[in-house]
């Protein structure tokens, strides 16, 4: 009863709202500080869903500027100002569980974050082709959530190459390099359930959680027609210092993507991810085993169906099943089955530039178990522009279980609903 008031009280409130506010703010986040554009310029619908000018601006280092002024001398080209923004979500939580008291209480009876999260970016053009993005959290602990160095060079008009060094404490191996907006790293997706929406995000490509996060390496050859990426990574040890890694050999990550010319109204993507290797981790005298072995695939199509924008987001991935006795991978550890899904989700602009309707559907098996894991999810979604850089989004997830014991347990714990809202701004 609390969900569908919820859900009744938010939608009427975003009609309103929607009757109500001027369409003519604009977003300052970093980027758009130093090219004088709008975030619409680079992002389909809103923030954070890449078009193809955002696209091409991302694959290019962030090294664009526009109106904003530079210093200029040999071998140095800097904005005049360092482009800074802040970027935060606000989250409300609800599931239907039973568990009051423990790990999952807080869900259960209702969750407040203000601030769910809380970034500072500070990124933008280093040189002519020479980029970086730096994010330093700011929720409890001050810490760097997040690093790239962008080095591009290009090899003639339509070909660049770039080399990428990087760190993320909750991005994965795809934070290196990444373009498309299906989940395939999860900053990049359309709805806030991330792996009830998105095959990558429900394998946990993102390595994200306690003592967890990635550095790496992304070689890229990037083209109009589309990219292909070799990131050697590792995973992280739980060091003194968070940022300092260790290895006796790098973990592998590939990617590729297709991005052919536009059908009709439609601006197309495709593309692979796979996730190979084993590799020691760690101080030399205590290093920790770690195996990888998933694969995914995933489509995007961006454009309008009469005058109203349309996106629709297609993935399927797997991660096999760990093998007795040796190192588990890291994306499956159990032993009985693959975990794999696939999902499909769409998002229509019903008011252009403010108000979005969306509904996506996951079928998967947790890996538990051969035949009794399935876990499927279908989420309902509505998001609402207040202004350019302020989004609010209501996501409604149903899941249906199978019988196998640890989904009896998350059924019975964490019930089959679950409810968020969240304020996303950027400044």
């Amino acid at each position: 009863m609390l969900i569908r008031k919820l859900s009744l009280f938010g939608a009427g409130c975003l009609m309103f709202l929607t009757a109500l506010l001027p369409d003519k703010a604009l977003a300052l986040p970093a980027y758009a500080r130093q090219t004088g554009f709008s975030c619409a310029q680079c992002h389909f619908q809103r923030f954070p869903l890449l078009n193809d000018f955002g696209r091409a601006f991302k694959a290019n280092g962030y090294t664009m500027v526009g109106s904003q002024a530079t210093v200029e001398d040999t071998d140095l080209s800097i904005p005049a100002t360092l482009n800074a923004a802040f970027v935060s979500k606000v989250k409300y939580e609800k599931r239907n569980g039973s568990d009051r008291a423990g790990d999952n209480g807080q869900l259960n009876t209702g969750q407040y974050m203000v601030p769910d999260e809380g970034i500072l970016y500070v990124a933008g053009r280093v040189a002519k082709n020479i980029g970086f993005q730096a994010e330093i959290n700011l929720v409890g602990t001050a810490n760097i959530a997040g690093f790239k160095m962008p080095f591009v060079i290009p090899a003639n008009d339509d070909i660049t190459f770039s080399i990428v060094p990087f760190f993320s404490d909750s991005e994965g191996p795809a934070y290196g390099f990444e373009l498309l907006n299906t989940g395939a790293i999860e900053f990049a997706r359309s709805f806030e359930h991330a792996e009830e929406t998105s095959a990558q995000q429900y394998l946990g490509t993102a390595l994200a959680g306690p003592n967890q996060g990635t550095t790496g390496l992304a070689l890229v050859m990037h083209s109009k027609m589309g990219y292909l990426s070799y990131t050697p990574f590792i995973p992280k040890y739980p060091f003194d210092n968070a940022n300092t890694f260790s290895a006796s050999r790098f973990l592998s990550y590939i990617r590729g993507v297709v991005t052919p010319e536009k059908v009709g109204n439609f601006d197309l993507a495709a593309g692979f991810q796979l996730w190979k290797g084993t590799a020691q981790v760690g101080p030399p005298d205590t290093r920790t085993p770690y195996h990888a072995d998933a694969w995914a695939i995933d489509a995007q199509a961006q454009g309008k169906t009469g005058n109203l924008p349309l996106g629709v987001y297609l993935t399927y991935g797997s991660a096999a099943k760990s093998v007795d006795g040796s190192t588990a991978n890291l994306f499956n550890s159990s032993i009985d089955a693959n975990r794999k899904a696939w999902t499909i989700a769409a998002e229509l602009g019903v008011v252009p530039s403010k108000l979005t309707l969306g509904a996506a559907y996951r079928n998967a098996h947790s890996g538990d178990t051969d035949g009794t894991d399935t876990d499927n999810a279908v989420t309902l979604a509505m998001t609402y522009n207040l202004v350019k850089n302020v989004a609010f989004q209501l996501n409604h997830s149903f899941y249906t279980y199978g019988t196998s014991p640890a989904l009896a347990d998350i059924r019975n714990l964490q019930g089959n609903q679950h409810t968020t809202l969240v304020m996303y701004s950027g400044f």
